[in-house]
């Protein structure tokens, strides 16, 4: 099997004659803020970091030409998108281009893939290492002829002379040919001549996704796939407190372990204990599979999970600390001379990230070093968290970075790598560990429930007075859950700063008291696609709209009227325009038409606001969403949706699209269907049955507008057309039915007790 090796490479090209790279000098990454995600680690690589390498020919190859990144590809295509900003600014092929993606060994550190930052963020220093990297190529073959660096051009891997007449060329590998160049990244700081805008040729075009052939043919793509010379199988056996990861209980729960209980089975059966964590090993997967459900273990009592069959009461009682955000002006004078004031709690569920294909892993733990091949989002994280589970040192610890599972948020992958490992250190052999579906289910740490209370208040003219918000948001910090079940880390809850992301509604409200009451987890949480923003533009949009009907308004007029931001009220006008939005027009409102169905349409508008308050905006985005409604029944049915966005310069736009009908897909699945059961022992979702996800058979046609805005800054399209979708709906619905929903999911249990309330 021709697997990634991320260490051989980085080191072959740091002593590869004929080569120019564009290097970083390592330093410590930064360490976590306070009250945000991540951990702490002061280890510095003692090579360099590569950004970009362009190889001369060698051993038959053609020249060709590397680049490196620290995030990584969660199936949003990114590998794609960056290949087409670094071939554009090199002035390469696309075809001639590598991107190489996450490997600790080999790509930078530059922090998780989260936040649709990759494109926004982590790209910049690959485009300005590209432009060094091509203006260097063009000082070589200046220097060679003899000739000012105005008068040459690159293009497709050559260097011409600019006005056509004189014919001469050099392709990149001959300018590199016995040469070993380092070229320090410039600072930010420092300028760097980029390619105009206007000259782009790859950017800004669609482009084929580079992953996809090895993926239609069968190749290594996915860590599912690996396989190693002498690989063991594993499995592993959680306590009996599922999805719970707080509390003096946690890694102090196990009596026992009956070894006999496997002794009879085939595989050279070995059993794993530490602490609270347990494993059996096997020669093939089913004799692993069969040792696990086989293998006698005696557990303590826990104690009861909190309950939560009463979300919105749950939350409110966890105990919190309020975080003041912004205070603006009298709220209270306003509203009290309002004509009209509402005052509404939101709640949001818990739900799961809900991989299709349960976490999985490889680990080789031999000689002190420990290599793992990984589906992970963080892969310097975790290395960072391996090196606190085994004190091996981060340098004696290798993430190769796979695809795995779509994980939107953090799903179990880091988890199952720590699994893997402890095994594989047991044994002396490579372990390749692959979780159950109820162990993804109930593990994973869960997307968490939230509760925004919101007051709303307008004038006798529908201007909008005051607001007055607050959100209270259970954290979601996870440690790695073998750290816990070892007692390496001690089960106490941390509590994180992450309800304020979207927390300022994008309406101009004359006087605004908003606030986050940060809290500890009530379960295992960590961040979902959209994190706290999602639920918090569920209470903005969805008040938007009860405030614009209290004011006899049009909701698309309503929001306009009082959107500042320019770009967001283009957006929502051309969103409504390709929706034939027609103003004034209302749906059913509770009164069943011929066909028996109630039918409402709705609009919501957001910019996804993320990282550190106040943070920065991602994409905007908007949707307009018709849907009937069974009265009887309380089934929902999407009949056509209409969505929206301003990602600014779209490096590839076919991957924007797609981007935008995967946050569509996944948005209807959480506003319809998605919310996480939990009993006394934990979570009880443990397949799909009792958590369903939506099917290909009931979405709609997604119409996708994209605003033409090839001249601004990219922006992060990640999450960004998530972030609106369920008070659009919720919108819709009260168009159809007279009602409003305040609490997610819009199953047809809610529908019918709204209705019947």
């Amino acid at each position: 099997m021709n697997l990634p090796q991320p260490t051989v490479l980085h080191d072959q090209l740091l002593t590869r004659p004929g080569t120019l790279l564009v290097v970083r000098a390592p330093v410590a990454p930064p360490r976590p803020i306070p009250g945000q995600p991540g951990t702490a680690s002061d280890y510095v690589q003692s090579t360099p970091e590569i950004f970009v390498a362009v190889l001369a020919a060698q051993q038959g190859e053609g020249w060709r030409a590397m680049a490196f990144n620290g995030h990584v590809d969660l199936g949003t295509g990114i590998r794609t998108a960056l290949a087409q900003i670094v071939a554009e600014e090199l002035e390469v092929p696309l075809a001639s281009l590598e991107m190489v993606l996450g490997h600790t060994a080999a790509a930078p550190n530059q922090g998780p893939t989260i936040a649709s930052a990759s494109i926004q963020i982590s790209a910049v220093p690959l485009r300005r290492a590209a432009a060094q990297a091509r203006a260097q190529l063009l000082a070589l073959a200046a220097q060679r002829w003899g000739v000012a660096v105005d008068q040459l051009q690159a293009r497709d891997g050559l260097v011409r002379f600019a006005d056509g007449v004189d014919a001469r060329f050099l392709s990149y590998g001959e300018l590199l040919q016995g040469r070993q160049i380092q070229l320090p990244l410039a600072a930010p700081e420092e300028p760097v001549l980029l390619k105009p805008v206007a000259d782009y040729r790859l950017v800004g075009k669609g482009a084929a996704r580079v992953d996809i052939p090895a993926k239609a043919t069968g190749e290594l793509s996915f860590v599912h796939d690996v396989r190693l010379p002498g690989m063991r199988h594993g499995r592993v056996l959680r306590p009996p407190h599922p999805g719970r990861d707080g509390g003096d209980f946690i890694g102090r729960c196990l009596i026992d372990v009956d070894r006999t209980s496997v002794a009879h089975l085939p595989g050279r059966v070995e059993v794993v204990v530490d602490g609270d964590f347990v494993g059996v090993v096997a020669d093939r997967e089913e004799q692993a599979i069969a040792a696990m459900r086989a293998l006698r273990v005696h557990w303590k009592p826990v104690p009861p999970a909190p309950d939560l069959s009463d979300l919105e009461a749950a939350i409110r009682a966890n105990p919190s600390q309020r975080r003041a955000l912004v205070d603006e002006g009298d709220v209270d004078a306003s509203s009290a001379r309002a004509a009209t004031h509402l005052q509404r709690s939101y709640v949001w569920p818990y739900q799961m990230h809900a991989s299709i294909g349960p976490s999985c892993a490889v680990a080789d733990f031999r000689d002190a070093r420990l290599t793992v091949w990984a589906g992970t989002q963080n892969p310097h994280m975790l290395r960072c968290d391996l090196d606190r589970l085994f004190g091996l040192g981060e340098g004696c610890i290798d993430i190769v970075r796979l695809e795995a599972a779509g994980c939107y948020g953090r799903n179990c992958a880091d988890d199952v790598c720590a699994d893997a490992a402890l095994l594989s250190r047991a044994v002396g052999a490579p372990v390749r560990v692959q979780l159950t579906r109820e162990q993804e289910h109930q593990w994973e740490p869960k997307g968490t429930g939230q509760l925004m209370d919101v007051g709303a208040a307008i004038d006798a003219d529908g201007e909008l007075l005051a607001y007055d918000f607050a959100v209270r948001y259970p954290s979601n910090d996870a440690p790695l859950l073998a750290l816990l079940l070892t007692g390496r880390v001690p089960g106490e809850p941390r509590t994180l700063e992450m309800g304020d992301r979207t927390a300022v509604p994008p309406y101009r409200y004359r006087n605004q008291r908003i606030a986050s009451h940060d809290m500890a987890p009530l379960v295992r949480s960590s961040w979902l696609r959209g994190v706290s923003a999602l639920p918090n533009s569920f209470a903005h949009d969805c008040m938007i709209d009860e405030l614009a009907h209290a004011a006899g308004a049009d909701p698309v007029d309503f929001r306009l009227r009082h959107l500042d931001d320019s770009r967001a009220r283009e957006l929502l006008q051309a969103t409504a325009l390709h929706a034939d939005w027609q103003r004034g027009a209302q749906g059913s409102r509770g009164r069943m038409g011929a066909d028996g169905w109630l039918h409402g349409r709705g609009v919501a508008y957001a910019r996804y606001v993320h990282s550190r308050f106040p943070g920065f905006g991602a994409a905007w985005a908007a949707w307009v969403i018709d849907l009937r409604v069974e009265p009887v029944s309380g089934r929902i049915e999407v009949t056509r949706l209409v969505v929206g966005q301003d990602t600014g310069m779209m490096v590839n736009p076919d991957g924007v699209r797609h981007q935008i009908h995967g946050n569509v897909i996944q948005t209807l699945s959480r506003s319809l269907m998605e919310k996480v059961g939990f009993d006394a022992a934990g979570v009880s979702s443990r397949e799909w049955g009792t958590y369903p996800i939506i099917g290909f058979k009931a979405l709609p046609d997604i119409e996708v507008l994209l605003m033409p805005r090839q001249d601004e800054p990219p922006m992060g399209a990640g999450e960004s057309a998530s972030v609106p979708g369920p008070a659009a709906i919720a919108n819709a619905l009260f168009d159809a039915t007279g009602q409003r929903f305040y609490a997610a999911p819009f199953t047809p249990e809610a529908v019918r007790a709204v209705l019947a309330s």
